[in-house]
Parts: C-alpha cells; sequence; structure tokens
C-alpha cells in the first residue's frame, strides 16, 4: 500500500480525485484559477490549520486531567472550547490509546476525516486497501506503516461515518515531563491521531 500523498502522482489518484484533477487543470487553463492559490490552501490544511489543532488539543489532554477526562466525555465540546470547530469536526469522540490497547480510525464507506482537527485526509486513507485492510487485518497495515506493535496489544477499530468522527490521544512519550504545551504538541503527528503512528520521542524533534 503506498503511503505518498503527494499532488503530482496522477496515476495514482481514485476516480474522484482524478476528476477533480481533471476539473483543476481545466479551470487552471481558463485562468479562472490560480495554481499557487490552491498549494496554498492545500498546504494550510495539511500543514497548519489541520494537524497542528488535533495536536494542540492532544497536548492538552496530556497536561491538563480536568481536560483530558472532558475529552473522553464530551470531545465536541472539549475541542471546540480550544476554538477548533468547522467541517466535518461538528461530531467528534476521542479514543485514548493505552498501555494495553492501541486505536486505530478509518471510514470504510468513503473518506469521513475531521478536517478541522486533522486538515486533509491522506491519500492512503481514502484508498480501498486501506479503508478494507484495516479492518481485516490492522496489524499488517500497521506494519506496513512501520508500526509492530507487540503481539498481545489489543488493537480496537473504529469506524468513521457522517455523524461522527473520531481522533485517537497517544501515549504520552517518556521523558517529556518538563514539556510545555507547545512543545509538547510538536511530538504529536497526523498519523498518531489517526492511529497509524506513534507520537514521536523528544529526541525525534
Amino acid at each position: 500500500m503506498s503511503h505518498d500523498h503527494h499532488h503530482d502522482h496522477d496515476n495514482e489518484l481514485d476516480p474522484m480525485a482524478a476528476r477533480v484533477r481533471a476539473l483543476e487543470t481545466i479551470l487552471v487553463a481558463k485562468g479562472l484559477i490560480d495554481p499557487a492559490a490552491i498549494d496554498a490552501i492545500v498546504e494550510t490544511y495539511e500543514t497548519r490549520v489541520g494537524p497542528r489543532n488535533g495536536a494542540k488539543v492532544v497536548a492538552r489532554a496530556w497536561t491538563d486531567p480536568d481536560f483530558a477526562d472532558w475529552l473522553r466525555r464530551d470531545a465536541t465540546a472539549a475541542i471546540a472550547s480550544l476554538g477548533f470547530t468547522g467541517r466535518q469536526g461538528e461530531h467528534m469522540q476521542a479514543v485514548f490509546n493505552s498501555a494495553d490497547t492501541h486505536n486505530l480510525v478509518v471510514c470504510t464507506l468513503c473518506s469521513c476525516y475531521p478536517w478541522s482537527v486533522l486538515g486533509l485526509p491522506p491519500v492512503w486513507y481514502k484508498a480501498p486497501p486501506y479503508r478494507s485492510r484495516a479492518v481485516i487485518d490492522p496489524r499488517g497495515v500497521l506494519a506496513e506503516f512501520g508500526l509492530t506493535l507487540p503481539a498481545d496489544m489489543k488493537i480496537r477499530v473504529w469506524d468513521s461515518t457522517a455523524e461522527l468522527r473520531y481522533l485517537v490521544v497517544p501515549l504520552r512519550p517518556s521523558g517529556t515531563e518538563g514539556l510545555g504545551e507547545a512543545e509538547l504538541a510538536d511530538l504529536v503527528t497526523r498519523d498518531s491521531m489517526i492511529g497509524t503512528g506513534l507520537a514521536r520521542e523528544p529526541a525525534a524533534v
């Protein structure tokens, strides 16, 4: 399964993405849209507006037990309290990784994804191989992402829907006791909030 999500591999696009790309090409050719503007918007959702928001939510949960409890009980309200609401993020549930359980998020029917918290969904999240195999072989899928979990660790798969989307709260890395929220947020990756990765160790930042 390819995890590449660059924008220049047309031969890897699914039919819907290919149609979007074709429409974009036509609009650019007619001078109706600016490719640089599109790239800037995509960059914003992929790296700024999106995953950074979710990372701040996770960092707050790591440092504030009351917020973590609120996030467990009512993720929608807790996330909204930090100002992160909007497209496909109206109804959220946070699932917390633990020492014996790892959570993985998928959308088996389409590509439901909390844009306001995680930004644009990666191409592989929308691809049929991930959507099917994440359910029937989650351990194998995680291994393809470079994440090999202990054999005795339970993997729980959560299927997003149009009504409910999920945020994985990864385990806080060891050796981060003295870090502030901003520093902790730098350890949180998009993949760790989907469940296909772990939070980074401090030395890896």
